[in-house]
């Protein structure tokens, strides 16, 4: 069964969100405080952290934060309505998605089982298949892995769904539009900035100029476009 650690302070809530996931076949665990739910993660390892931005001890930022690189599932942060700055810090802070509070029930089950898709299962994990290679880099779809050189690449779940949407298109301009769609199932409306924010945390990754940019190429009007050369 799917382990979500479900991080809120807000006790009636968490109860009732707890109780609504695990009737839809989720195992879910309950943690109040951010200070001790960094532990939690890191100890646990489940598949998906819910994790609230306003928490005794820690905030949401904190917790995504510290627990980012050693801990390698799926975080979906909680946010408080129409607040961009939120959002985009949980995403590069390495959050793999966001959702608004108040959110229905339905709505979060919903952004869960999409997000868990994206997870490998264990006959994906040991396939060695399905490789792109520009250069130095290589990106693995069925092991999830990226490497630029000698250096594998630490990825969030989020991030390297990115990457491997845009590698797969290499060559070809995908709007936020096509890459929303494809990665959220949802329209750009001109406002979401989450693909902006994970473009960026990429370029950082795969030592790009931020400035002057030849590996993910933005193309002004139009989107993004991965390039199939400067990798050497």
């Amino acid at each position: 069964m799917t382990r979500i650690l479900l991080v809120e302070d807000d006790e009636r809530l968490a109860g009732l969100t707890a109780e609504y996931l695990s009737r839809n076949d989720l195992h879910v665990s309950i943690e109040p405080r951010g200070d001790t739910a960094e532990a939690r993660i890191l100890a646990e390892q489940p598949d998906l952290v819910i994790l609230d931005v306003m928490l005794p001890g820690k905030d949401g930022f904190e917790v995504c934060r510290a627990v980012r690189q050693q801990y390698r599932g799926v975080i979906l942060m909680l946010t408080a309505r129409d607040e961009d700055f939120d959002q985009i810090l949980g995403l590069e802070l390495g959050a793999d998605d966001y959702i608004a509070k108040p959110v229905q029930p339905r709505v979060l089950l919903a952004r869960i089982k999409a997000l868990l898709r994206r997870l490998p299962t264990p006959s994906e994990q040991d396939n060695a298949s399905d490789q792109l290679i520009f250069g130095n880099f290589r990106i693995s779809q069925s092991t999830r892995t990226a490497s630029l050189g000698s250096q594998n690449i630490d990825l969030t779940t989020a991030e390297f769904d990115l990457l491997w949407l845009l590698a797969s298109h290499a060559g070809n301009v995908l709007s936020r539009d096509d890459l929303l769609q494809e990665l959220r199932g949802i329209g750009f409306d001109g406002l979401d900035r989450s693909i902006d924010a994970r473009i960026s945390r990429l370029r950082k990754k795969l030592n790009d100029d931020p400035e002057n940019p030849t590996r993910i190429k933005t193309v002004r009007g139009k989107g993004y476009l991965f390039s199939k050369h400067d990798w050497d």
